[in-house]
């Protein structure tokens, strides 16, 4: 992409795209400049920090069985949740799988088959 200006037409439209919300690479695509132009100019702009960013993390899902280390039993899901010395470390306290230490849902992220435990594909 090659440099232009910052014409008040396109810094006009650069405010109009900040407010809608798109991402900086989007924005730089429909003005034809980089990304890092976009992000340039709105600094210097001093435009308002939006309320999240696109790449924030999702809303975690308050499950309605989460308990304390305290709390927690060996028929409950011993699966963490959050970081270790903070207030809302939890465990998920789900019911357990048969002979297993976690819930249905953490036994399938949690025991994985490794590639070269499944059987070769066969080629047609």
């Amino acid at each position: 992409m090659t440099t232009k200006e910052w014409t008040p037409q396109r810094t006009a439209a650069l405010i109009a795209l900040w407010e809608e919300g798109l991402t900086t690479s989007v924005m730089g695509q429909r003005l034809g400049v980089t990304k890092n132009a976009v992000v340039g100019k709105v600094h210097r702009l001093g435009l308002p920090k939006r309320a999240s960013s696109p790449r924030a993390k999702p809303p975690v899902e308050e499950k309605r069985n989460t308990v304390k280390l305290a709390a927690l039993t060996a028929s409950m899901c011993c699966w963490p949740d959050g970081e270790p010395g903070t207030d809302d470390f939890h465990f998920c306290g789900e019911p357990v799988a048969r002979e297993r230490p976690y819930c249905a849902a953490h036994c399938a992220r949690a025991y994985v088959k490794s590639s070269k435990d499944r059987k070769p594909s066969v080629a047609a």
